[in-house]
C-alpha cells in the first residue's frame, strides 16, 4: 500500500499508516486541538497527545488505507499514544465491520464488535466515541434486542467513555425508530456527575424528538424538572420557542 511519497517502507500496514500521520504533523494545529479536547490537568482529555491533523485529513488517509487493513492493524493503531492515529484505527474498524455486514458474515461482525467493546477505554475522548459507537455497536444491536444488555453494563461502568458509548450507540436504534433503550438509558444517566454525559443524553433525546416529537414531549413532561440543565437544553433545542421556555421554567 502506497500512502505517501518519500517515506521509507515500514514493517506493516498499521506502521505505514502511523508513519503517514506522523509525516503530516502540524505543531500549531496540535496545540489548538489539545486545547479544544481539554487535555489540561484535571480535564477529561488529560494526557492525550495530538499530531495536529484535522478530521478530513484523517478520513483521507483512512480512505487510502481501508482496502488493506486487518483487524490486527486496527488494534495496533488504537494502541497509539496519538489521538489521530487512534481515531484512524477506530474508523478503519468501522470499514471492516461494514464489509463484514455487506458480506453477511455475522461471525466477523461479532468479532469486530467484541474487539470494539474491549477497546472502548482507548477511545478516550468524545469524538472517538461519537464517530464510532453508533456505527459498530449500535448497528450490531439494531436487529438484536436480546443483546442490548451490554448497553446497560456499559452504563454502570466506572469508565466515562463506556458510559458515553452506552447512550451514543443508541443513535443507530433511534434512526430505526427504536426509542425505548435510549429513554431507559437517559433515565440512568440523568444523575451522572459529568457534563459530557449530560450533553450526550440531551443530544440523544433531541434525536428522538426529531423523529417523534410526542415521545420527547412525554419524556420531558415526566423528567424535565430533574434533568441537568445542560441535558435539558440539548434535548429541547429543536422545539418551538414556547415549548423551550415552558420546559426551562420547570427547572
Amino acid at each position: 500500500m502506497e500512502l505517501m511519497n518519500n517515506i521509507p517502507a515500514t514493517s506493516g500496514t498499521a506502521a505505514e499508516i502511523a508513519a503517514c500521520f506522523i509525516s503530516k504533523a502540524d505543531k500549531e494545529q496540535a496545540v489548538q486541538l489539545a486545547r479544544f479536547f481539554k487535555t489540561a490537568p484535571g480535564n477529561y482529555g488529560y494526557g492525550d497527545k495530538f499530531l495536529g491533523l484535522k478530521v478530513p485529513q484523517t478520513r483521507e488517509i483512512v480512505k487510502l488505507a481501508r482496502t488493506d487493513v486487518t483487524l490486527d492493524d486496527c488494534l495496533e493503531l488504537i494502541d497509539s499514544g496519538w489521538h489521530e492515529i487512534r481515531l484512524a484505527g477506530f474508523l478503519l474498524m468501522i470499514e471492516l465491520y461494514r464489509k463484514a455486514k455487506k458480506g453477511k458474515d455475522a461471525g466477523s461482525q461479532k468479532t469486530i464488535v467484541d474487539a470494539y467493546l474491549v477497546n472502548i477505554p482507548k477511545g478516550n475522548n468524545w469524538d472517538l466515541v461519537d464517530l464510532v459507537a453508533p456505527n459498530i455497536l449500535g448497528n450490531w444491536l439494531v436487529p438484536r434486542p436480546d443483546d442490548r444488555g451490554v448497553l446497560y453494563k456499559l452504563a454502570e461502568s466506572d469508565n466515562l467513555w463506556e458510559n458515553r458509548v452506552s447512550i451514543v450507540a443508541t443513535l443507530a436504534l433511534i434512526r430505526e425508530g427504536q426509542f425505548d433503550d435510549t429513554l431507559h438509558l437517559a433515565d440512568n444517566h440523568l444523575s451522572h456527575p459529568h457534563d459530557l454525559m449530560h450533553k450526550a443524553t440531551g443530544w440523544m433525546l433531541r434525536e428522538v424528538g426529531k423523529r417523534d416529537v410526542d415521545v420527547l414531549l412525554h419524556y420531558l413532561d415526566r423528567n424535565a424538572s430533574r434533568m441537568p440543565r445542560t441535558a435539558l437544553r440539548y434535548a429541547i433545542e429543536k422545539l418551538s420557542p414556547e415549548d423551550r421556555k415552558h420546559y426551562m421554567t420547570l427547572k
